[in-house]
């Protein structure tokens, strides 16, 4: 007794004989296939091959209008080129030529007519066994894709923990609270949004601007923390914590770190080519570092400092503004202005 291998398969059968189609539905329901579609003019194939989604499709070569030959073509426009949807070619043409160009255009098999019922059943249950088993391994890559999607999250997030929480270590040294970073990757980030970066960057800067003075690690806690005027040494050691940092985050193969790195090294260079360490002018400074210079002054002016008292908003806002093309790129400066309210209502601050 026949025992059906793949009942839940659905089956396309395009052939313009209608005692070709009545055989055919006959032979596949007693061999316990029910999800059959019928075809006897094959002009909206498409449309029909969209609404029924078959499994396999059993299809005549001659027929009036649009052949066998033209249905596949017509289907190999819209199937996915990855998705394996087995044609089985049934017809009355002998010939090799047909054979072959069916084969060609895409039929996985082909039986010729007058056929034995017991091999099309073989044929339709082999083609649908490796129909189903393509599905299978490409649902399972896809759900090994999503696992690895999942776990480079994971490692991603928790690098990015460990990596702030080196900033704030860095950070505590001369901020007692810690919060310095973090306030001055809110400011970037609105600010990248602001001045329409990309929004993959703009979260990206978000992350890699609380290590813009990462470097401060290395700079002697009588220098960082020294109440008064630094010397002129003193200051050019200050002055090194931009190569420092910049170093510490070198040759990272991550997006992330290699921003991170053009802050540390550029967020105190200057738009007049006066900053440091490099002396970049204009433009040639990194966007990130233009960014958080703007960030980073504004936040050290507004916060209270080993060597001074905080400024009000006002103040700080009016000396960026006097800085304007001369420490700081007039862009950001611009948008600055635009998104200081929202910052400030984000954070409490007047």
């Amino acid at each position: 007794m026949w025992e059906v291998a793949y009942p839940e398969a659905k089956i396309m059968i395009i052939d313009d004989q209608e005692g070709a189609l009545s055989m055919l539905k006959r032979l596949l329901k007693k061999a316990g296939y029910n999800r059959l579609l019928m075809i006897n003019d094959p002009i909206n194939v498409c449309d029909l091959y969209k609404d029924f989604e078959p499994d396999i499709i059993l299809l005549d070569i001659i027929m009036p209008y649009i052949d066998g030959y033209e249905v596949m073509r017509k289907l190999k426009e819209i199937k996915p080129s990855d998705m394996y949807l087995p044609i089985l070619v049934i017809t009355g043409d002998i010939s090799s030529e047909t054979k072959l160009k069916a084969l060609w255009m895409g039929a996985k098999d082909f039986l010729t007519k007058p056929f034995d019922t017991t091999e099309v059943l073989l044929r339709i249950r082999n083609l649908l066994e490796t129909r189903f088993l393509q599905i299978q391994l490409k649902n399972q890559n896809i759900q090994l894709e999503q696992k690895v999607r999942i776990r480079t999250k994971e490692l991603e997030e928790a690098n990015l923990e460990i990596l702030e929480r080196l900033a704030r270590a860095a950070e505590y040294r001369d901020d007692a609270t810690g919060e310095h970073t973090w306030r001055v990757a809110q400011i970037s980030a609105l600010l990248a949004e602001a001045l329409e970066l990309p929004e993959d960057q703009v979260e990206l800067i978000l992350h890699a601007a609380r290590l813009h003075d990462i470097g401060k690690i290395a700079i002697p806690d009588n220098i960082l923390l020294k109440p008064g005027r630094l010397t002129p040494e003193e200051f050019q050691i200050i002055k090194s914590h931009s190569n420092i940092g910049s170093e510490l985050l070198s040759r990272g193969k991550s997006k992330f770190l290699q921003i991170a790195e053009r802050i540390a090294m550029s967020h105190h260079e200057r738009w007049d080519g006066t900053g440091y360490p490099h002396g970049l002018k204009g433009d040639s400074i990194p966007i990130e570092g233009r960014i958080v210079s703007v960030a980073d002054v504004f936040d050290a002016l507004t916060q209270d400092r080993p060597y001074k008292k905080a400024w009000t908003v006002e103040e700080a806002m009016k000396e960026i503004e006097s800085q304007k093309g001369r420490q700081f790129d007039p862009k950001v400066v611009e948008a600055f202005k635009e998104i200081l309210p929202k910052f400030l209502k984000s954070t409490n601050q007047k």
